[in-house]
């Protein structure tokens, strides 16, 4: 099958540091690769990848001194996927919503994956207005706000099997990675490990948005003795800092859409303490890959007693429901059901995919 992964520019493929689509975008774009498929990639030209990449801009724009126009390089992207969009057999988007009107008139079926949270107000007329364009969720609790869009199929996340290695023994501090801001809750995890008498390690991104919050809400948590502020770290610096944690404290305060470090807590044999929002109860199970938490009492019960959560367990459930090749596999499901409905009547949603 020919098909084309459309991924953002802000981040290369995969990310250098913090990214959690272009790095999804990554792990598919090989796995489709290694099963057999010819696939053209439309990203930054810092990206790697074995399939064929078409750069768009030198660099990832995040990280670009010169400040390049996202907006500019997005719609010269787009331009460039549908000047090609004859020679695939599906196209597949990640960009949020840019290329609707165009998908409308594209020769080649076209389906999006919506990687961020949904509950936008502007978002539910949007998607009334383009609502034959096929939609993939990354988990059930994401669709929540747009239950009547066109949603073809829910797919989880997965990441190489080999990526991350499982650690049997951690060592004896609590992690958090991700960003710093007021939803993903950093206070709280200092806070959880602070009534621990636990270390806590925090490898973390703080987005220029989130300048402000964290130099008045975070910045004077860090000077705590068990506190280290560790910064953004990339890939290959992961699989210690997640694996060696005895836990992941995951105490997010919003409608996550999937949660990628979960898995990679998982891949890794940690187990994760997180609050009940979003995606969490679908990507975890309770009891098994970590403790599902109402509140800080209970998240603090939980960090002080995850020992009793077997790390093998962690690894097993990865193994079995999220690895690239499961995720690339289900998105062959859907691309083939999109070439064969290349009309433009709404499509019948498929039943989103549940792994028990």
């Amino acid at each position: 099958m020919k098909i084309a992964q459309v991924a953002p520019l802000f981040e290369s493929v995969p990310p250098k540091g913090y990214g959690g689509t272009e790095r999804v975008v990554s792990y598919l774009t090989e796995a489709l690769v290694a099963q057999g498929h010819q696939v053209t990639l439309f990203a930054s030209g810092d990206s790697l990848t074995a399939a064929e990449l078409v750069p768009v801009v030198d660099r990832a724009i995040r990280l670009d001194p010169r400040r390049p126009e996202w907006l500019v390089w997005h719609t010269v992207m787009l331009d460039e996927v549908f000047s090609r969009a004859a020679t695939f057999d599906a196209i597949h988007f990640h960009v949020d919503f840019l290329h609707y009107p165009l998908a409308r008139v594209c020769p080649a079926p076209c389906v999006t994956t919506l990687h961020g949270r949904l509950d936008l107000q502007d978002l539910p007329p949007l998607h009334r207005h383009f609502s034959e364009h096929p939609l993939v969720s990354i988990s059930d609790s994401q669709r929540k706000p747009m239950p009547s869009a066109n949603w073809c199929a829910t797919v989880h996340h997965g990441l190489p099997r080999d990526l991350y290695r499982f650690h049997a023994q951690p060592d004896d501090y609590f992690a958090f990675i991700g960003r710093v801001s007021p939803e993903k809750r950093l206070d709280r995890a200092i806070e959880i490990a602070v009534r621990c008498n636990t270390r806590l390690r925090i490898a973390a991104k703080v987005d220029t948005a989130d300048q402000l919050y964290f130099e008045h809400h975070i910045r004077p948590l860090l000077a705590h003795p068990l506190v280290e502020f560790v910064g953004e770290i990339g890939e290959c610096e992961k699989n210690d800092f997640i694996g060696r944690a005895r836990a992941l404290l995951f105490p997010i305060d919003w409608p996550e859409p999937f949660g990628l470090v979960m898995i990679e807590a998982f891949a890794c044999g940690t187990p994760v303490v997180a609050y009940r929002c979003g995606s969490v109860p679908e990507v975890m199970r309770d009891g098994i890959t970590g403790v599902i938490v109402e509140h800080q009492d209970e998240a603090v019960a939980a960090a002080r007693s995850i020992g009793r959560i077997d790390r093998r367990r962690c690894r097993e459930e990865f193994e079995r429901r999220f690895t690239s090749a499961t995720m690339a596999a289900r998105y062959v499901e859907v691309y083939q059901t999109l070439i064969g409905t290349r009309s433009n009547l709404p499509w019948q949603p498929m039943p989103a995919e549940m792994a028990q």
